[in-house]
């Protein structure tokens, strides 16, 4: 897999102490190059200089309210320059914010297409055009998302009530060396699964219940559907990402890894996101396939036969 060239989405959040992932006063650096284009230089400064002075007028809980999610006190790299946040807080961590943001970016190039192409399941939610997720990075824990507060020990997830993508980079390592699944093409496949979800989450398939069911079974028939989009994706980014045979593999062993039986779990009537089995069978009907359509897990009468 290679990323070299690839476009890296501006849809991301460094939801870290320091200054990481944002610019002046916590403005995200996208809306930050509009302001500057905007205004001119001069008239940036001036607007920042009063955002700056009204800033501590401010009551600390507002302050917090508004800014907290992004600033802090940065530090100072090896090189002189800023550092903070989670991307600038190591190495490792910047080079796994680059790595995300790219993926982020392919998976944005796909379902825009095919949201524009109509090639999706259907369910009770007209799709219309796909609008896209945001992915915030966080350590340890974060307080502030839609769906209330989560630490790092849930693993990556994906938020309906904002629409964002929470990961803390440090998964990664878990990955490698607790789960057994180490690779760059596996780091991908975590994050197209949760933009899976984000596109569940779109077209209503989070919606959808089968009488006679559990929780659990329902569960099981939304993660494996977005384990069937993550395939999706990288079937249709296999070309500009240069996905090889070794690069499936590390998926296939990372969606092995990271089934309920894998992980211990002993009663099927316990399973929430599927065997080992299950989930690389449909991660692979994604990827061999590349349609969407083809990813309909709850048209599958016979739960067993998942």
């Amino acid at each position: 897999m290679d990323i070299q060239g690839q476009r890296r989405s501006d849809n991301f959040e460094d939801r870290g102490r320091g200054a990481g992932g944002a610019g002046a006063a916590g403005i995200p650096i996208a809306l930050l190059s509009m302001i500057v284009r905007r205004l001119g230089l001069r008239g940036t400064l001036v607007l920042a200089a009063i955002g700056a002075a009204a800033y501590f007028f401010l009551p600390a809980s507002v302050r917090q309210m508004l800014f907290g999610a992004v600033t802090g006190n940065a530090t100072t790299s090896p090189s002189g320059g800023p550092q903070g946040g989670v991307c600038g807080a190591s190495g490792e961590n910047a080079k796994a914010c680059d790595f995300s943001r790219a993926v982020l970016g392919s998976t944005e190039d796909v379902w825009k297409s095919a949201f524009e192409q109509g090639h999706l399941p259907r369910y009770s939610r007209p799709p219309g055009a796909y609008r896209e997720p945001r992915l915030a990075v966080f350590t340890d824990n974060v307080t502030t998302t839609g769906c209330g507060r989560a630490s790092s020990d849930v693993g990556p997830f994906y938020c309906p009530g904002d629409g964002v993508l929470y990961i803390d980079p440090s998964f990664y390592d878990v990955m490698e060396q607790r789960l057994k699944a180490p690779g760059d093409f596996a780091q991908a496949y975590v994050i197209a699964h949760e933009v899976g979800h984000h596109v569940q989450n779109l077209i209503g398939a989070t919606q959808v219940a089968r009488r006679g069911e559990s929780k659990n079974q329902q569960s099981v028939r939304i993660e494996l559907q977005a384990d069937c989009f993550a395939g999706v994706w990288g079937h249709s980014a296999k070309a500009s990402l240069k996905i090889t045979e070794d690069d499936l593999r590390e998926a296939l062993d990372a969606a092995h890894a990271i089934g309920d039986d894998a992980l211990g779990h002993q009663d099927s009537d316990d399973f929430t996101h599927g065997t080992s089995a299950q989930r690389m069978k449909w991660f692979r009907a994604g990827f061999d396939g590349g349609d969407a359509r083809r990813c309909d897990t709850f048209a599958v009468d016979d739960y067993a036969s998942l």
